[in-house]
């Protein structure tokens, strides 16, 4: 005779997503939440806390129409919606398989999702995130990662208590088989070296690189506020700084002059080439330099200007 194992009490359901919850940043109850939901079940556990956390939820889902099964991925992430009587939208994007691809269906999911929307990103995507800035020699602000809050609520969680969390509700998800391409650089972090660091470290090292990537985000938010006490343009000032403060007033200064916050979606500050063009600028080595977008930076009596692009007459 064959026993099925029992199905888990409604009470100790509601104590494990208390239990989530608690660990969660989601904003105040009644708060509008536009969620991606993919269909998988960082996604779904992403609306299922949302939910329970008293959130206004409102769902989105993007299919990229890269594969045959895209249209089934919908299909289920509409079931989950429904599960959770919320607001559903699909939003179609044209994507070309080729070079950048995940980087360009990044791109594609934030435009369609729009600016403020809730990702399903948990403390194992945190720990990928920094070891792929490493490896692209990124410094402290890069390694520092995602930071949590209201548009990363269940950062703190773990891949594994997403999954449990599906389990327990009885949802089906989709399982993504791209998740599993090794074409692609996350997913070699993924399943081949972070378990091969689990290995060598004889530990869990997701657990060491979040909370790595957490010092540096404290130590972040200190050195931004000792670089926003200089004047980008003073260029004596600037000069006679410590190099590590000047750097990131740079960057700052051409950062929020430049880019458009009609568009926080493409705020990129200025690489490292360009931030020490404008330090040789400040020194007097040059009295100019190009630094993003047609923008210029140029020094009169001591003083640093970004001037725009000129526009071009049609």
């Amino acid at each position: 005779m064959t026993i099925e194992p029992a199905s888990p009490e409604p009470a100790a359901i509601d104590a494990y997503i208390a239990a989530l919850l608690a660990r969660c940043n989601f904003a105040a109850p009644g708060t509008i939440a536009v969620c991606a939901l993919s269909g998988g079940p960082d996604s779904a556990a992403l609306v299922a806390l949302a939910v329970a956390a008293d959130l206004d939820v409102r769902t989105v889902h993007v299919d990229h129409g890269l594969r045959p099964s895209s249209a089934d991925d919908a299909s289920t992430a509409q079931g989950i919606a429904d599960r959770f009587d919320v607001p559903f939208r699909c939003e179609r994007v044209e994507l070309a398989d080729g070079a950048n691809l995940e980087s360009r269906a990044r791109a594609a999911r934030r435009a369609a999702v729009g600016v403020g929307a809730l990702t399903g990103h948990t403390a194992d995507d945190q720990a990928e995130t920094l070891l792929l800035r490493l490896l692209r020699g990124a410094g402290g602000a890069g390694l520092a990662a995602m930071s949590p809050g209201p548009t990363k609520p269940i950062l703190a969680l773990r891949r594994a208590e997403t999954h449990e969390l599906c389990t327990l509700l009885d949802l089906t998800v989709a399982d993504d088989p791209t998740n599993t391409d090794r074409r692609f650089r996350r997913n070699r972090m993924r399943h081949d070296v972070i378990p091969l660091l689990n290995d060598v470290a004889d530990r869990d090292v997701t657990a060491l690189l979040t909370r790595s990537s957490t010092l540096l985000r404290e130590d972040e938010v200190l050195l931004d506020q000792l670089a926003a006490e200089l004047d980008p343009t003073d260029a004596r000032g600037l000069a006679a700084a410590p190099l590590p403060l000047a750097r990131r007033s740079v960057r700052q200064w051409i950062l929020s002059t430049t880019v458009n916050d009609d568009d926080p979606l493409n705020r990129h500050p200025p690489d490292a080439a360009t931030v020490e063009r404008v330090l040789a600028v400040a020194r007097g080595d040059a009295t100019g330099c190009d630094v993003a977008a047609g923008w210029r930076v140029e020094r009169t009596q001591q003083r640093l200007r970004l001037f725009s692009p000129t526009p071009t007459s049609g």
